[in-house]
């Protein structure tokens, strides 16, 4: 089991920046992907960056060079900075956690985090 929080959303202007945070009950070690999504009103959920337990990162075409996901494993917190934020950028952001067995992909969510950027 996972639980994860999910903090650092909130209101900013076009052009601001933001940095999201999750933390995570147990080791990052313990986990195989760390993942932000973010879902829009009326839009599909959408995984915007990947970070691997081994520290490889991946993200989504739409938001590369202005997304950064990184990790502190010493506080088992992951996080996402934003920066030149676009109105088309505001969502719910949520945090996930997957892990992988022999037998089973598990995926853990928190409860999501506002982000709304205003033009």
């Amino acid at each position: 089991q996972v639980h994860l929080v999910e903090s650092g959303g909130g209101l900013v202007q076009a052009g601001g920046s933001l940095r999201l945070s999750c933390a995570a009950s147990r080791s990052l070690f313990t986990i195989d992907v760390m993942n932000w999504y973010r879902q829009a009103p009326g839009e599909q959920r959408e995984m915007v960056a990947a970070i691997t337990s081994g520290g490889n990162t991946n993200y989504a075409g739409s938001v590369k060079g202005r997304f950064t996901i990184s990790r502190d494993n010493a506080k088992n917190t992951v996080y996402l900075q934003i920066t030149s934020l676009k109105p088309e950028d505001t969502a719910v952001y949520y945090c996930n956690a997957k892990v992988v067995t022999m037998t089973a992909v598990y995926d853990y969510w928190g409860q999501g985090t506002q982000v709304t950027v205003s033009s």
